[in-house]
């Protein structure tokens, strides 16, 4: 549809112009039951000023029809108002009502309404998500956060379905013929993205939590599952997190939960992992452990929890302007969902997964030649689509752990306190946290912000050292390389980091005998604190991993690491050491067999279930991408052979027996060996005392089994017969694309870039597919690939689009042995069409171009190996 890509410079002149004051919004869901009804009335009136009265704006409202609009009382004629995705307003009066009457489209790719059919009950479902701007693919609106408004839904539905939206329930009356009308009361002034209507035959679980304070109200809370998940809905456990979490926020930032009740819905083929809707948060009912879940899976399940919750005061209570400053709510909430996690819940390892996982994500997305600065350069909606990445979310949160490190925790949350404040129910910029921050430092902080903030790339720290005739330090200098690689300047930045001092101890064990903290400015800094003091057989340049950069060790650091990461006591060091040996793997600096030999000295004694799958999966990387060809063979044995032991070797029933499982399952995929104990263990020829081959697990070793040919398609169909749920249905049409046949390849594409007929869930499965059953089935649509991406992100939605681009790029292709990677057919090919395509979407270049680079590094890895 015409006019869906809202620009900035339009979104700024239309809050010059407007000031909106309600919705009232309602929707008449009735008929989504019905497999053939496509759409659903939208009835949607807006309230609103106009700054210069006779001037002329828009609505959004990206729609299958409009019926009617009527402004301040006169039939707009739709032939001259309606325009694609817009509505045009002329005329305006200083107050003004706009009526719009039309019918809007249920979802298939969960953006807008999403409707959902269970496959284990015929139940229909139905949910909203809406982050950046899909809200107007349900109601007329003025579609960006600054012009936010009370919302008042009014949703009509069959009679015995739950119905849930922010506010509570005003009156509900029995609309007749099993239907009933749902009217909630007004919001708080909210921005249009996180409005929300759930509705279905939900399962409801009520709860409730009291402040502190005990003259405070209470607070109503509600979750939500679909029926058939009802067993497994763990709500005590996560009422439980709740609670602690509203009681940990609303301490800290000393400004009570704001928005009434809390529910939160786990719903089905969710595109995130959960979105902060006031009042009522939606998340992927991949929360809801159907299977057997490791301590690491609950973990990361509280994480979410608190961090959506930490939203209500970064993101719903004060808004950013534009989505330049989408960090002022994502940064700050992922931080604070790993702080509020090591502080108030029962798990102590929140910071090292930080490090371990969420950190590592910022790296790669900020060495990509896409990377930006946090504060991002957003000029419209499809580039506010594509920067909810590794670089808003883990590099804002790591620098806002620095930034803690830098100016102290109690400042920093002095600050929050005021920002709230000040700005509650509005809207912010960067300039507006500097204020308060610099209220509560007493120093201006805007040169570290622009350092920070305003700046891309991955700074690199590492110690330099040298020794007396004692074999003390003589000198230790910590060196900074930091250049940014979208201006090319030099860009050192400030660090306050912690120098750890490693040695073993009388039992083995590499333990911190001596810690100095340094502020690091420039690109050489003294250490003199460490001088005179004997040399450690590790120094960690970033211990307690208070900074954002990759590091580079001494000598005797690296030998340390490479034979005995294992032996480093501390969980959070020891996470910091592997994360920095895989990033110095993924540089190629270090070989993938150096990397391997590291992890089989780490994994068998790993104690981490959260660290133990990452670095499996990355020795599983490492292997199938970043190996020579010729050496893959051997690496991919002796990988199988550490995966095969550690699950012998793993605890009965333990969570690292299944993270080991779950590993092996992963390689098989590609190396065939596996599978041989796969096939055994689903036919019960074999046996691992305690491990339980439960849903998850029999997909897993079925899809692997189907990558090589090893299962049939009526296996799939009886296990799917056994399981028809809705994560069954994912397992199988994985399984059903990866059999190593080009008729079953053709179909399996066709579907996926051609097709219609699959939800976001299912696309994404025939798409992971495809791309099993080895290269050579895949290189002829090589490319097919490129001469199709412009067609399908013309005709699908960016959500879609996104998948089918990503994920069926060629970029599993292996080293031909030239000398230069940039000249491989694959990345000939890239470098044609983006030559070719200039004028394409900034959004759709920009993946091409991610891709394209992933595929370089691991063509580098390759030839360096």
């Amino acid at each position: 549809m015409d006019n869906e890509n809202l620009t900035r410079d339009e979104a700024a002149a239309r809050s010059q112009l407007l000031r909106i004051d309600a919705y009232d919004v309602a929707l008449d869901l009735r008929n989504a039951e019905d497999p053939q009804e496509t759409g659903f009335r939208s009835r949607c009136a807006v309230t609103f000023t106009c700054t210069a009265p006779g001037s002329s704006t828009f609505l959004d409202f990206i729609s299958k029809s409009v019926e009617s609009v009527t402004l301040n009382g006169m039939e707009l004629d739709l032939g001259s108002a309606v325009t694609g995705a817009r509505i045009r307003l002329d005329g305006l009066s200083e107050r003004n009502t706009v009526i719009v009457d039309g019918t809007a489209l249920y979802s298939r790719s969960g953006e807008g309404m999403h409707r959902f059919v269970d496959p284990a009950d015929n139940s229909t479902y139905l949910y909203t998500q809406y982050e950046p701007a899909d809200a107007r693919r349900v109601f007329a609106n003025f579609e960006q956060p600054d012009l936010k408004a009370a919302f008042t839904f009014s949703v009509q539905a069959p009679s015995s379905w739950t119905v849930a939206s922010n506010a509570v329930v005003d009156r509900r009356e029995d609309g007749g013929q099993d239907a009933g009308t749902w009217r909630f009361a007004p919001t708080q002034r909210i921005s249009t993205y996180i409005t929300s209507v759930l509705a279905g035959p939900y399962h409801r679980v009520s709860g409730s939590w009291q402040p502190m304070n005990a003259a405070a109200p209470g607070i109503e809370l509600g979750l939500y599952c679909r029926k058939s998940l009802t067993a497994s809905f763990d709500s005590e456990e996560i009422l439980d997190v709740t609670r602690r979490g509203l009681t940990f926020f609303s301490d800290l930032f000393d400004y009570p939960y704001p928005f009434g009740k809390y529910d939160q819905a786990f719903v089905p083929e969710y595109n995130l992992g959960a979105m902060e809707n006031p009042g009522l948060v939606t998340f992927t009912e991949g929360y809801v452990f159907r299977s057997a879940a490791t301590a690491a899976q609950y973990e990361a399940r509280a994480n979410t929890i608190l961090h959506e919750m930490a939203h209500m005061w970064f993101g719903d209570l004060v808004t950013m302007v534009w989505w330049d400053d989408l960090w002022l709510k994502e940064s700050f909430a992922d931080y604070m969902g790993a702080l509020a996690v090591a502080e108030a819940t029962r798990w102590d390892t929140s910071w090292v997964s930080f490090a371990n996982k969420r950190k590592a994500w910022a790296y790669v997305q900020d060495q990509l030649p896409t990377t930006h600065p946090i504060v991002a350069d957003i000029p419209d909606l499809e580039a506010a689509k594509q920067n909810f990445d590794g670089i808003t979310y883990a590099k804002g949160a790591a620098v806002l752990k620095q930034l803690v490190a830098f100016s102290g925790f109690e400042a920093f949350i002095a600050a929050s306190r005021s920002y709230f404040r000040r700005h509650a129910y509005g809207n912010t910029t960067l300039t507006d946290l500097l204020d308060a921050l610099a209220d509560a430092t007493g120093e201006d902080l805007s040169t570290w912000a622009r350092q920070w903030l305003q700046t891309s790339g991955v700074p690199t720290l590492g110690a330099e050292i040298t020794l007396d005739d004692a074999g003390a330090y003589a000198s230790v200098t910590v060196r900074q390389e930091a250049t940014d690689p979208v201006t090319g300047k030099e860009q050192p930045r400030p660090h306050t980091v912690r120098l750890g001092l490693y040695s073993y101890d009388a039992a083995g064990d590499l333990v911190r005998t001596a810690s100095e903290q340094v502020t690091v400015s420039g690109d050489r800094t003294g250490v003199p604190g460490l001088i005179g003091v004997r040399q450690a057989d590790l120094l960690i340049p970033n211990d307690d991993d208070l900074t954002y950069a990759k590091l580079r060790f001494d000598e005797r650091s690296q030998a340390t690491l490479l034979t005995a990461v294992d032996r480093v006591r501390d969980p959070l060091a020891r996470a910091t050491c592997l994360a920095a040996l895989w990033s110095t793997t993924r540089n190629a600096d270090l070989s993938p067999e150096e990397y391997l030999t590291a992890v089989e000295h780490a994994a068998p004694r790993e104690t981490g279930v959260g660290v133990l799958q990452v670095i499996l999966a990355n020795a599983g990387t490492a292997v199938e991408r970043f190996s020579p060809p010729a050496a893959r063979p051997a690496l991919r044995r002796r990988y199988g052979t550490l995966l095969k032991k550690g699950l012998m070797a793993s605890g009965q029933g333990s969570d690292l027996q299944l993270a080991w499982a779950r590993a092996l399952a992963g390689a098989a995929r590609t190396a065939g060996e596996p599978t041989g104990l796969l096939r055994a263990l689903l036919d019960g020829d074999a046996v691992v005392p305690g491990l339980e081959i439960d849903a998850e697990l029999r997909w897993m070793f079925l899809q692997a089994l189907a990558a090589h040919g090893l299962t049939t398609s009526g296996e799939l169909e009886a296990e799917l017969a056994a399981d028809n749920t809705a994560s069954g249905k994912v397992g199988y049409t994985l399984a059903s694309a990866a059999f190593p046949d080009p008729a079953i390849k053709r179909a399996a594409w066709q579907e996926a870039v051609h097709g219609d007929q699959l939800s976001n869930d299912l696309l994404s499965a025939t798409i992971e597919g495809f791309t099993l059953g080895g290269i050579e089935l895949t290189r002829p649509f090589d490319a097919r690939y490129f001469d199709a991406i412009g067609e399908v992100w013309q005709r699908r939605g960016i959500e879609m689009a996104s998948r089918v681009v990503r994920g069926l790029y060629p970029g599993h292709s292996d080293s031909d042995g030239g000398p230069d990677p940039s000249t491989h057919p694959a990345v000939q090919a890239t470098d044609r069409w983006l030559a070719g395509n200039s004028g394409a979407p900034r959004a759709l270049r920009r993946i091409v171009i991610e891709e394209r680079d992933h595929l370089l590094r691991a063509l580098r890895a390759q030839q360096a190996g």
